[in-house]
């Protein structure tokens, strides 16, 4: 039952060093059968729990179970959660959220205790400290008290498998994986007499163009079932409008503030005596504004408007202005993780930009913030085994083998940098619901899933921003590894549901 392997991260590296990060675990090719394949009937397994969350004392249920779900002729799967439920409560009136990780398939182990539900890793403020240091403590922070939580495991991850007769990658693709989403909200709600509840999501990374997928198909069909909201946390739902093509200018300007917040934290960047937040707004004025009119001039700007331009970019982003006048004006956030501390031989990290690594000789090397999945790894079978009581044989799988873009089904395109229109899914929804809000938040440090983007998605999408919160949060792709921001979370889910 123990993970005993870490993530194998297959990065898929276009020619100007735009990354989508495909996971997966070599423990799932070792557990006998092909992953996703067994389907072993286990029963529930029910544990009461007393906490403290925003400041109350919680008494609560964590069930893990299976429910069954058909999703189509020869398609279907027995779904196991994670569902925290408070005590006392009134079913009827008692909010409830659905988390997931991303991927595309990864179990949504980070959402559940790297930051989230009721048990987190503490993770030291050194981001230099050992893994071993890591441990897991109670969530103070974990919005428990607000809205019960149930962590959702697709089909083929963690203890969920798919039906008999069922090929595993049936659900391989936006909208055969949301609809298994869809099938399986609806189940639980019904199974549990939750009906009434008001019902949010919750996904992180790919898991938000997950959520404004299985948003659009609740909207649709006969029996719509209207969401209450929506958290989107390191969203990619417009991964197409910030890929960094050589001409895509519009990705090199939503980049450039997370770019200049990595700068600052290292000390590269020109501060000018400016405070953090008032040098990020600085950073962001410039880039929608004379950056992004050089860059559309291209090869028509005067050298004196490129050579002032480039000078702006060493000043927030750490890299000398003669690199960007040989470069276009443009640096790719791959790029810019070698360039930045080359001269001192370090690699930044990806999905947080705060953690360093040694560049090996091949000029890049292993994602050094992995080490933040690493201690969500070790722990969790510790925290099945003793806090819920999960003595299950099979091996609870943290991800599938999806080790290209090819392996997913990405709809009228090949890739998910095709223009696949995520948000028209929650654009239904807001129509399906006036009531509908929705949450959109990033790490600062994230080079994945920048801060420029997410602005973009909640400016572009034509979505009522009376509805729309963006927020940013210290840290990076997990960014509630770090304790503030994983207060700041629990009380922005608080508000989104209160």
């Amino acid at each position: 039952m123990p993970i005993t392997t870490a993530f194998i991260r297959t990065v898929l590296t276009s020619a100007t060093g735009l990354a989508i990060v495909l996971a997966a675990p070599a423990a799932a090719q070792q557990n006998g059968a092909p992953p996703g394949r067994d389907q072993v009937d286990h029963p529930a397994v029910v544990t009461k729990h007393k906490g403290r969350f925003g400041g109350q004392s919680i008494a609560y249920t964590a069930r893990v179970e299976g429910l069954s779900v058909t999703t189509g002729p020869h398609e279907g799967a027995k779904i196991i959660s994670f569902a925290y439920t408070r005590d006392k409560a009134d079913p009827a009136k008692r909010a409830v959220m659905f988390l997931f990780n991303g991927g595309p398939i990864v179990a949504a182990q980070y959402l559940h205790i790297g930051g989230i539900g009721p048990k987190r890793v503490a993770y030291p403020d050194d981001v230099k400290a050992d893994p071993s240091t890591f441990a897991l403590v109670d969530n103070i922070y974990s919005p428990l008290d607000a809205v019960d939580m149930v962590f959702v495991d697709p089909a083929s991850t963690g203890f969920s498998r798919v039906a008999p007769g069922t090929d595993p990658k049936a659900y391989f693709s936006v909208k055969a994986d949301a609809r298994q989403f869809a099938a399986y909200i609806r189940a639980w709600l019904k199974r549990y007499g939750r009906e009434g509840s008001p019902v949010y999501l919750a996904g992180e990374s790919y898991g938000t163009n997950r959520a404004a997928e299985i948003a659009g198909q609740l909207a649709d069909g006969p029996d719509p079932l209207p969401l209450a909201g929506i958290f989107l946390y390191g969203q990619a739902a417009n991964i197409i409008e910030y890929s960094q093509r050589s001409a895509n200018i519009t990705s090199y300007v939503a980049s450039l503030p997370t770019i200049a917040a990595i700068a600052w934290y290292h000390g590269k960047a020109d501060r000018k005596e400016r405070s953090f937040d008032a040098f990020l707004a600085e950073a962001r004025s410039f880039a929608k504004g004379d950056y992004l009119t050089i860059l559309y001039q291209g090869s028509a700007a005067s050298d004196a408007d490129k050579r002032r331009v480039a000078g702006r970019l060493a000043e927030f982003s750490g890299i000398p202005a003669d690199w960007y006048l040989a470069n276009e004006l443009k640096i790719t956030k791959e790029r810019y993780r070698v360039e930045l501390l080359k001269d001192q031989g370090l690699l930044l990290g990806r999905a947080d930009a705060r953690y360093t690594a040694p560049i090996t000789d091949k000029g890049n090397g292993p994602d050094p913030s992995d080490v933040l999945m690493q201690g969500v790894q070790k722990l969790l079978p510790i925290y099945l085994r003793e806090d819920l009581k999960v003595d299950w044989n099979d091996p609870y799988i943290p991800a599938v083998a999806i080790t290209s873009l090819e392996d997913w089904g990405w709809g009228d395109g090949t890739s998910p940098f095709a223009d696949w229109p995520y948000y028209k899914g929650i654009g239904k929804m807001m129509k399906l619901n006036p009531g509908f809000r929705l949450l959109v938040g990033n790490g600062i440090y994230d080079t994945q899933t920048t801060m420029g983007a997410a602005e973009l998605l909640v400016t572009q999408s034509g979505w009522d921003p009376a509805r729309v919160t963006l927020r940013y949060y210290d840290g990076g792709h997990t960014g509630y590894s770090v304790a503030a921001t994983a207060k700041a979370i629990g009380n922005d889910i608080r508000a989104l549901v209160r």
